[in-house]
Formats: C-alpha cells, sequence, structure tokens
C-alpha cells in the first residue's frame, strides 16, 4: 500500500513538473573522450528514466537466469549434492535451534537432490508438526513412505504426532496397524503404553506390562508407578462391573503386584462394594498382622464398620508400638466416631494435631469438641485451622 501510495505522488509530481520542463529552453551536453551529446533537458531527463529502468530489468533476467542454472538438473550432479547437503546442514542446525520455519524449509531444499531425503522429509514433517502445519506434516510423511524401509517408521512418527494432538482414536488405528508385540522396537512399545494410557485401556496395557519389563524400556520407579495404577483401574473397572470381574482381575495380577498396598486395598473397597466385607476384613487383618503401615491404617475406615470389635482390638495392640503415628491415630479417632466414642476420637484426634497439625485433622477436632460441648476449644481448634489455611495461601 506504501509503495502504490509513493509511485503515485511520483506520477503526480510528474504531472505537475511537466509543463515547466517543456517550456524550459536549457540543453543537457555530456563529453566523454572524443565523444559529444548535447540534448534538450526534457530528453534528457526521459534517457537517464530509461536507462534507469533497462538496468533493473536487465539485472532481474540475470539473476533469474543464474537462478535457474544453478537449479537446473543438468548441472553436474556433484554440484547438486554438494548444494543439497549444505541445505541439510542449515535445517539441522535450524532444528537445534527449534527455529521451525527456517528448518522445514532448508530440508525440502535438502530433500530434493539429498543422498537421503527421506530423513529430511522426516525433519521436515518434525518441524511442520511443531508449527501445527497438519496438512504439510502429512505430506511429508507420504513422500518419506517411498522409501520401503520407511513405512514402519512413518507410522510410528504419525502415530506419535497424533497423540500429541489428543487424537487418540486416528492414533489407535495407525497404532494396531503396527501390532505391538514382543517382536516390536522399543519406540513402538513406548508410544502404545502412553497410548493406551492417555486411552485408559487398562486392559492393553497389562498386556505388555511384562515386555515393558523385560526389555527395560522404562524405568524401575515409572514402571512400578504404571503397573500399580493399572491394576487399580483394572480392579476399579471390575468392580463397577461384578465381583466375578473382580476375582478374575485379581487372579491376573502376579503375587509381586497382589502385595502392592495401594493394589490390595483397591481389592478390598471392591470385595466391600459387592458385599464381601468379611472376606475383605480376614485379608485386612492378616496384612495388618504382617505388616501394618501407613496406607492399610488409611484405608481401615473405609472397610471396618461399627461392628467389627475384633479388628479395633487388633488395632488397640500398636498403640504402644505406633503412638507417633498419625495415620495411626487418625485411624483409630475415624474408627471411635463410628462408634460414636466421641471422648476417645478427641484423644487421638489431638495426638494427630499433636504429630501433624494440618488443617484437617484441626478442623476434626474441632467438630468432636463441638460434638463434647466444648465450644471454646473447638474455637481454638478452628482458629488453628484459619491460621494454617492463611499461612498456606500466603
Amino acid at each position: 500500500m506504501i509503495k502504490m501510495l509513493a509511485y503515485l505522488l511520483i506520477i503526480l509530481f510528474g504531472l505537475y513538473i511537466a509543463p515547466y520542463l517543456i517550456e524550459a529552453d536549457g540543453y543537457i551536453y555530456i563529453a566523454v573522450w572524443d565523444y559529444q551529446i548535447e540534448t534538450s533537458l526534457l530528453f534528457g531527463l526521459f534517457a537517464i528514466i530509461a536507462a534507469f529502468i533497462s538496468f533493473e530489468l536487465a539485472k532481474k533476467i540475470i539473476i533469474s537466469t543464474l537462478h535457474v542454472v544453478l537449479n537446473s538438473r543438468y548441472l553436474p550432479t556433484k554440484w547438486r549434492i554438494s548444494k543439497a547437503k549444505k541445505q541439510t546442514l542449515i535445517g539441522a542446525l535450524a532444528l537445534a535451534e527449534e527455529d521451525w520455519p527456517a528448518a522445514e524449509k532448508a530440508m525440502l531444499k535438502g530433500a530434493e537432490n539429498g543422498e537421503l531425503p527421506t530423513v529430511n522429509y522426516f525433519a521436515a514433517a518434525r518441524a511442520a508438526q511443531h508449527q501445527n502445519k497438519i496438512i504439510e506434516r502429512d505430506k511429508y510423511l507420504e513422500q518419506a513412505e517411498r522409501e520401503p524401509l520407511a513405512k514402519t517408521a512413518v507410522l510410528t512418527t504419525k502415530t506419535r504426532y497424533l497423540l500429541q494432538q489428543g487424537e487418540l482414536t486416528q492414533a489407535r488405528t495407525l497404532l494396531d496397524t503396527l501390532e505391538p508385540t514382543s517382536k516390536s522396537s522399543t519406540p513402538v512399545l513406548k508410544l502404545a503404553a502412553d497410548l493406551y494410557v492417555a486411552q485408559q485401556d487398562w486392559s492393553a496395557l497389562k498386556l505388555i506390562m511384562p515386555i515393558l519389563s523385560k526389555r527395560s524400556i522404562l524405568t524401575d520407579e515409572k514402571l512400578a508407578q504404571l503397573t500399580k495404577n493399572c491394576n487399580i483401574n483394572l480392579l476399579n473397572e471390575a468392580a463397577n462391573e461384578s465381583l466375578e470381574k473382580v476375582e478374575k482381575c485379581w487372579a491376573w495380577f502376579t503375587k509381586t503386584e497382589k502385595q502392592n498396598p495401594p493394589t490390595f486395598i483397591a481389592y478390598l473397597k471392591a470385595l466391600c462394594l459387592h458385599q464381601r466385607q468379611a472376606e475383605a476384613l480376614k485379608l485386612l487383618t492378616k496384612q495388618l498382622k504382617a505388616n501394618p503401615t501407613e496406607l492399610l491404617f488409611s484405608a481401615t475406615p473405609d472397610i471396618v464398620t461399627a461392628h467389627d470389635q475384633d479388628i479395633r482390638k487388633l488395632l488397640g495392640k500398636f498403640e504402644q508400638t505406633h503412638e507417633h503415628d498419625e495415620s495411626y491415630q487418625v485411624c483409630m479417632a475415624k474408627l471411635a466416631l463410628q462408634s460414636r466414642e466421641f471422648r476417645q476420637a478427641k484423644s487421638h484426634w489431638q495426638n494427630a494435631c499433636r504429630l501433624h497439625p494440618r488443617k484437617s485433622n484441626w478442623l476434626a477436632l474441632a467438630r468432636v469438641q463441638e460434638q463434647l460441648g466444648d465450644n471454646t476449644m473447638a474455637l481454638q481448634s478452628y482458629r488453628h485451622a484459619a491460621t494454617i489455611e492463611s499461612s498456606e495461601d500466603a
């Protein structure tokens, strides 16, 4: 727009001064060695303008011709390969700097005469993915797929990009084409695990967990966490269907997996959901005798009812050994509330607040104190809870 406005001003200025130039009686005299040129002022100005335009046109023609010649397929192969290598290097440096537009452009230029164009197309697809240029990305992957050896790599790459986009259904369709098995490559198996987790397909994930473990694809810590989450979710899904599904799911787990406390607790809750509380209580009692842990103490009030006295007696035996265990004190306080033993619950909540003065403990203590009619102390407990909340917000 600015350029057009400038041209318009030049034209208007030319129209304005044209009459004065026509009326002018001056002339131009040029002498170079033995050559002499004498012409009117108006013709001289037009000649200068024409010479400038001719020079610009000639420059553009020469540049265009050189560009065509340098990119011609008739140039020696060595020249074209050298240029492709240079463009590929520029693209690689742009990728390292995460300059995605420059990387895409350079990699495409390098692919035209490169020795390994498939590599360039993969790099260009990656740059396009980071720019959210989906159509271009798929086009580059199609060009890379022309190489027979790259078919699996193209499917893996496209599945990963679809997963990153959130297109889980399309990604799963491509992943099923790859058929993840024990013979699959490490990237395919890792991609399968990520996609199954994103889709919450815990059954499919469970099937490849032994392969992930055997091949050491994940670290021990990540594998343990993934196994735990998978098993708990499988139990929760089974619990929402039937007791038969729960038992079948539990039988699927290894002995080590069954001993994992969060998984064990999920199984107990699933049994309670299907009116198998007696069995759940028996298993819980056995586990508490063998290895009383914080997780078991935390889950006990959700499994035990006010009528279960035997497990209360068992827990009472831990009073000396777990006196300084906050989870034990909270567990005993909740059990006391179940049987409406408010003074005993108050004592345990006070111990929990002493061991860990968190907001939830102070609020629970305040409610018990209100039940006992001790409103002054309840108000102080509420103040402690408010103070902790204010410090957390700060």
